[in-house]
């Protein structure tokens, strides 16, 4: 997948947008590894041994196998000892900007390619590209990846993370609803609608759709908003005005806002993706718009023989447009006491064996060319037909900003309840677009302007 080239020397990154920090939230020094003093500085190399503190960026979802590969660690390297605290996807952003301004860093930490830019903005996390030319992952991490961790820096040149995974947009369908009703795969827009429309019957609570309308839902709109409307970047040919309240994509997300209450249940309104799976999982709805990271929830709640997950539907003249899934990796943070031991630590969790064995468990893309080769790929479909979208030219890429330190600000807390109004038809379609693309046009002139 090809990624714009966006960049800018470190010493012209923009500071961060305004951190929002509201009431402060404790989290001590002495349960991290910095020295309470704030984002950069203070930190070293250490002896290699001690304690370290790692932040898993999707807390209670990921948790038990991050402790088994801790336990891996650990059993490898006798003189370390990894501190895990989980925190929720829901929550990392904050946690981050808190402990940056306030101290309280951990060694390592989980962060995904949409936080990156902010993160990286206030000088908190430490370039890996001089660790990694001298360690064993080395020609090892999907080119891809390690090229979308740095644009999504800021730098083409410096990577703030190792790149572990990659997510994709999947639609999940109930195979055994769709063949009971006589209903194709859903693998065009025109049939997803369809079956929308047939599965449901709000007397009995069947319906044939469940739609994000909690934290993380804009991101699953624009998915449907471009996959749609077949167009194909995010900027305009100039990279200055963005594409975003296009008549098309205004349209398109009319339509899918429609889905709302009709063809969903009403409690989608507030659901964020453990609940909108959790429900999912449960009932009997149709169809379910997430990624790869829920495959194997669905795998225990309805066995393999019940649901598929495929990519998302095509468009017109029969292509497939996704809005681009953040990528996730390990940052260590500059003011870690024992640099040395946390990169060991990075290096575990991204070789093959341990990536190989976090993916299966997400049902993510592998980092590590050797991991993506191994036999679960094969058989975990919904990974397989991913990896197969991404690789065979059928499908094209619109990569989001996640180069502007204001996107993740935008693209979340400031928009979410704009796009509950839309669904509640209290606002229209194209003012919330049009809303969001003024922010997003003048967060772009801003990064224009620094790199100019």
């Amino acid at each position: 997948m090809k990624i714009s080239n966006r960049s800018t020397s470190t010493g012209r990154r923009r500071t961060s947008a305004a951190v929002a920090l509201g009431a402060v939230l404790a989290l001590t020094a002495t349960a991290c590894g910095d020295d309470g003093s704030g984002g950069g500085g203070g930190g070293a190399e250490g002896s290699g041994k001690g304690k370290i503190v790692f932040w898993d960026n999707n807390g209670g979802v990921r948790t038990d196998i991050w402790k088994e590969i801790i336990a891996d660690f650990e059993k490898a390297n006798t003189d370390i000892k990894v501190e895990y605290v989980g925190i929720p996807s829901t929550e990392v952003q904050s946690k981050y900007d808190t402990a940056i301004q306030g101290g309280g860093l951990p060694d390592v930490g989980g962060v995904g390619a949409a936080m990156l830019a902010g993160i990286a903005a206030q000088d908190a996390l430490e370039p890996l590209e001089g660790r990694l030319a001298k360690s064993s992952l080395n020609g090892k991490l999907n080119e891809g990846m390690v090229e979308s961790v740095k644009v999504a820096g800021g730098a083409d040149d410096t990577m703030f993370t190792i790149p572990t995974s990659a997510n994709n947009g999947t639609l999940y369908y109930r195979t055994d609803l769709f063949e009971k009703a006589g209903l194709d795969a859903p693998t065009t827009w025109d049939t997803f609608y369809e079956a929308a429309e047939k599965l449901t019957n709000v007397k009995k609570n069947q319906f044939g759709y469940t739609i994000r309308g909690g934290a993380g839902s804009i991101a699953q709109a624009l998915d449907a908003m471009y996959g749609q409307s077949g167009i194909t970047s995010f900027w305009d040919a100039g990279g200055e005005k963005t594409t975003l309240n296009d008549p098309k994509n205004v349209e398109a997300l009319e339509k899918y806002a429609g889905l709302y209450k009709k063809y969903t249940p009403a409690a989608d309104l507030n659901n964020d993706f453990t609940k909108m799976v959790s429900q999912w999982d449960s009932g009997t709805i149709g169809m379910l718009n997430h990624n790869l990271g829920s495959y194997q929830d669905h795998v225990k709640a309805l066995g393999t023989d019940k649901f598929r997950g495929i990519p998302q539907p095509t468009g017109p003249g029969g292509k497939r447009v996704q809005v681009s899934n953040p990528v996730d990796g390990l940052g260590l943070f500059k003011s870690s006491k024992n640099k040395e031991a946390a990169w060991k630590f990075i290096e575990f969790a991204a070789s093959h064996e341990a990536n190989s064995k976090w993916n299966e468990s997400a049902g993510a893309i592998p980092s590590h060319t050797e991991a993506a080769k191994d036999a679960w790929i094969s058989k975990a479909e919904p990974t397989k037909l991913a990896a197969e979208a991404l690789s065979d030219g059928s499908t094209t890429i619109v990569q989001l900003p996640y180069y502007l330190p204001d996107w993740n600000t935008i693209s979340k807390a400031d928009n979410e309840p704009s796009f509950q109004k839309v669904l509640l038809g209290d606002m229209s379609a194209k003012d919330f677009l049009d809303k969001m693309a003024e922010q997003l046009n003048e967060a772009q002139k801003e990064w224009n302007e620094q790199k100019g």
